[in-house]
């Protein structure tokens, strides 16, 4: 079971067969618009969440001229180079649970300036919080984003265009998009694969009794 489309290509050229496909999974529940919140800033608010760190590449985000606020989410070790050479950036710190939801439904676009992530599960807590993508087109954003039918991030090697962009973007649809993701959904695709890969006897019986008794209340 492989994560990603680009996984999967990368496999299938090695030579793996009976590849399937198993993505993540977000708390929709936890993660979702919360039009009540106000962050106290000017609008619109860019957002980060992640670890502060080099390989992030979130220089290249808050060295935008962009309108309004940029907020950093996270700790890590370049945390305090970072709030040196931006005094304009709100950096606040590690939140987790509640906190770190309401500060993704306070804001307006979620940025990811990674190069080198290979998912990226905070893409999915931003568009299950109603927060269109601005990111750069590679691997992670490309591979969360691909099946999407309405636009819900914008992909740019310009990434003050793809921040601008996406405020034009439908929160709703960000959010109905993430709900795919959600970990109901995840644990369907999971049983799903164990019943095709295991389509005989008592084997597949006990995945289908499972379906039938026990999926219907997984979140």
């Amino acid at each position: 079971m492989v994560a990603t489309a680009t996984l999967e290509r990368e496999l299938e050229q090695r030579g793996f067969k009976r590849l399937m496909r198993w993505s993540r999974g977000v708390d929709a529940e936890m993660f979702r618009p919360r039009p009540e919140v106000d962050l106290g800033l000017p609008r619109p608010i860019f957002l980060y969440v992640g670890r502060v760190a080099v390989e992030k590449n979130i220089e290249a985000f808050l060295a935008l001229d962009l309108p309004g606020s940029k907020v950093v989410v996270g700790a890590g070790p370049a945390l305090a180079s970072l709030k040196e050479r931006h005094p304009d950036t709100h950096f606040l710190g590690s939140k987790e649970g509640e906190a770190l939801a309401e500060v993704y439904s306070g804001s307006d676009v979620f940025v990811f300036p990674s190069r080198t992530d290979t998912f990226g599960i905070v893409l999915l807590e931003a568009l299950a919080s109603g927060l269109p993508v601005a990111a750069y087109p590679v691997t992670g954003p490309k591979d969360v984003l691909e099946d999407a039918t309405e636009p819900v991030g914008v992909l740019d090697e310009d990434l003050r265009n793809a921040c601008l962009k996406a405020l034009e973007l439908s929160p709703r649809a960000a959010r109905d998009f993430a709900l795919r993701f959600s970990w109901r959904e995840c644990a369907r695709q999971f049983l799903d694969n164990v019943l095709v890969a295991h389509d005989f006897g008592p084997v597949a019986r006990r995945f289908r009794l499972l379906r039938r008794r026990r999926l219907a209340s997984l979140v």
